[in-house]
């Protein structure tokens, strides 16, 4: 006591809680974050966090105790939301440390455990992508599902493609193409500066997103006073934004028209990955795949998509069949 009282610790607040510290946190210590991340971190620690150790007083908590929470939790969690908890709890007892709350900060001295193994991602087959090009033609969301199937864009980019970067007339000399500049992220932007990126639509695609436009403008007609109008390629039959709960739950009914696909095991940014392993199969290179799923480099296909990538390392085979390789006669 002695020391906290030249530590300026105040005494008087001895009995403030972990709980406390974690509300004022959530409260006051997110300004800069958008309402989605601030969301994020209230369910988090009104889930997992407060109901384990929010009554504890903050300057009786020890690593011990930590150490058991997140181990506790660590069979049913993935490792980043153990992550994201720990750096709540961290940052929430930083600014109590920083308002003479408490004298020190155990989070720090404690280690994240490996969370439960997430699902590994998977891809559609050739023939799946055929059908389901094909007998999803009745559900609202085909034209999402065939324009992420033919140019692999991310989930969030879809959900954010506006008819303005969308060209669907071939125009001196340049195809029919849309233009993924923009995502719902904070602030609007892409997710990195390759993600800034033109690319040509395929002729099924180009029709499809003008059939798109004719069922938008069925829908106008028949929400009447209730069409917000938003600009967006896809939409709520009113005209609002998709979440990706939307696009979820259409994803799934549009698959349940597919023989031989599970509909509750399928999720939009498979879409995506399946658009990789397409290409991968006709043997186009991760360069050129890496350009046209906007990433900042070929280490981030390969980790992101190793599952979906089927690369043949030629280059050594090749110089040694020059050096080394047999002759007509065989010798």
């Amino acid at each position: 006591m002695v020391r906290d009282q030249e530590n300026g610790v105040l005494l008087a607040r001895d009995f403030y809680t972990v709980g406390e510290a974690v509300e004022d946190f959530l409260n006051f210590g997110l300004p800069r974050q958008d309402a989605a991340t601030v969301r994020t971190h209230r369910s988090l620690a009104h889930r997992h966090l407060l109901p384990h150790l929010g009554r504890r007083r903050l300057r009786a908590l020890t690593a011990g105790e930590i150490e058991a929470w997140l181990s506790t939790l660590a069979p049913s969690l993935s490792t980043d939301t153990l992550r994201r908890l720990h750096g709540c709890l961290n940052r929430s007892v930083r600014r109590a440390m920083a308002r003479d709350l408490v004298s020190r900060n155990v989070v720090e001295l404690v280690s994240v455990p490996n969370g439960r193994t997430g699902r590994p991602s998977k891809s559609l087959t050739p023939q799946q992508v055929d059908a389901a090009l094909t007998v999803t033609a009745s559900d609202r969301l085909h034209g999402y599902i065939v324009l992420s199937l033919l140019t692999g864009a991310r989930t969030e980019e879809m959900r954010a493609l506006r008819w303005e970067h969308v060209h669907l007339d071939e125009v001196d000399g340049v195809p029919p193409h849309m233009e993924v500049w923009r995502s719902v992220r904070s602030g609007g932007d892409t997710k990195t500066r390759r993600s800034r990126r033109t690319l040509a639509l395929p002729g099924r695609a180009v029709e499809v997103l003008r059939r798109e436009r004719v069922r938008q403008l069925e829908d106008r007609l028949a929400a009447g006073d209730r069409w917000q109008e938003s600009g967006l390629v896809f939409t709520t039959s009113v005209g609002t934004a998709m979440d990706s709960a939307n696009v979820r739950r259409g994803l799934r009914r549009a698959l349940s028209l597919v023989d031989g696909i599970d509909p509750d095991d399928w999720t939009p940014r498979e879409l995506r990955h399946s658009f990789v392993s397409v290409l991968s199969d006709a043997g186009v290179p991760l360069e050129e795949i890496s350009r046209l799923v906007g990433h900042s480099g070929t280490t981030v296909t390969e980790l992101v998509y190793r599952h979906q990538l089927r690369p043949v390392i030629q280059t050594g085979a090749t110089v040694m069949d020059q050096l080394f390789g047999v002759d007509a006669a065989g010798t």
